[in-house]
């Protein structure tokens, strides 16, 4: 199967999308940061696919990829939660977040972080026009709003997966709750810093390769 990268912002649905893949039988890593993490995954949602996704459309020429969509008055407050928890740790210097994951915040929300409600807004629609213009008439890609009825069966064709089970998606980190993923049990997690024989080496698109921080 080729591989699949969710390149939807943060709080559009991206651990909903991640738990559903894996019950469908791919192996999923929310968030990918090494060579070897990307290897083994089916499918990569997350930093640094929403960021990355030129560079990856590049690195991995038969891959699928699917962005997610989210009504703005439910995307903003949710975004500006996250970016309040996270903000310390996305520091440049003394963060002790993963410098890919950093860099990757930092792509798509420049400026000082928390960022305004204009400020990630106007984020939004550039990274939707971005995405769209980029992807614009191929079949290869694929928009949805896991929150509209349907759009799991959509994605299943999308992917060419046999449309049993549910048609909708599971609905999790609501509210407050950023840490579903963490917490959710299932044999084909990836780790998202998972160590190969090359040891800890962090994915970075400016190279078209790998390279060690």
């Amino acid at each position: 199967m080729s591989k699949v990268f969710i390149i939807g912002l943060p709080r559009t649905g991206t651990t909903s999308i991640s738990v559903a893949l894996l019950e469908m039988g791919l192996s999923v890593a929310h968030t990918a940061f090494t060579k070897k993490a990307f290897e083994m995954a089916d499918a990569v949602t997350d930093a640094p696919c929403f960021s990355d996704y030129m560079h990856l459309d590049r690195i991995f020429p038969h891959a699928k990829f699917i962005y997610l969509t989210r009504e703005m008055a439910k995307w903003v407050p949710s975004i500006i939660m996250l970016l309040e928890k996270m903000a310390p740790h996305l520091d440049p210097k003394t963060g002790k977040f993963n410098p890919i994951l950093k860099r990757s915040f930092h792509h798509t929300f420049p400026g000082t972080l928390p960022l305004t409600e204009n400020e990630l807004i106007d984020c939004y629609t550039r990274h939707e026009q971005a995405v769209l213009s980029y992807f614009e008439g191929r079949d290869d890609f694929l928009s949805i709003d896991i929150s509209k009825q349907g759009s799991l069966l959509e994605m299943k064709m999308f992917l060419g997966i046999e449309a049993q089970g549910s048609a909708d998606f599971p609905k999790l980190n609501v509210g407050r709750d950023v840490a579903s993923w963490k917490d959710y049990k299932h044999p084909n997690k990836i780790n998202s810093n998972l160590a190969g024989v090359e040891h800890r080496k962090y994915y970075d698109y400016a190279l078209v390769d790998y390279r060690t921080y």
